[in-house]
């Protein structure tokens, strides 16, 4: 019997241990958030010095373009943090209180929440900027009549998504069974 349970508690510790084999997707994603952050900087040292030529309706494109890629950076921060600390290993970082509230108390059920919220968000400023740039000669070329269909349909898809994500959560947790 002492065979059996020594070779159940080392291939639970094995399983245990196998957790470390997702660290370097996390490793990659951070190198992501580098790769977001040199677009956006790219971005906004190409638009500044055209801020005096151009339109208010490029100027809030352009604001728009510079959002969506920073709520996609947060999202990724959200996902690594997050991710990261549920799925891993808790953080061990002691800098003085500069740690945000949120990090170690977002569960699995709130990261899905945060990461719809971040989806939803970011392809509702997508759809905006498409629709903002109808009777553009260049945008209608791109993006006609059909595309716009398709970008609504798929944003209320994902609102949609979210909203019964929540009801999940909401009737998960209201049912007493966890």
């Amino acid at each position: 019997m002492t065979d059996k349970h020594t070779i159940e508690t080392r291939f639970e510790q094995t399983l245990f241990a196998s957790r470390w084999l997702i660290a370097p997707m996390y490793l990659g994603l951070a190198v992501s958030l580098a790769m977001l952050t040199v677009i956006f900087l790219r971005d906004l040292v190409y638009y500044v010095p055209q801020v005096l030529t151009m339109t208010s309706e490029k100027a809030i494109l352009v604001v728009l373009t510079l959002i969506d890629l920073t709520l996609a950076a947060n999202l990724l921060l959200i996902v690594l943090f997050s991710g990261y600390e549920n799925f891993v290993s808790k953080l061990d970082i002691r800098d003085g209180g500069d740690r945000p509230a949120w990090m170690g108390t977002v569960d699995f059920s709130g990261l899905k929440m945060k990461l719809i919220a971040s989806i939803v968000a970011i392809s509702a400023i997508h759809l905006l900027k498409r629709f903002m740039e109808i009777g553009e000669s260049v945008a209608d070329a791109k993006f006609g009549e059909t595309e716009l269909f398709w970008l609504t349909v798929i944003h209320l898809t994902f609102v949609v998504s979210g909203v019964l994500m929540a009801l999940m959560d909401w009737l998960s947790a209201n049912s007493g069974k966890h």
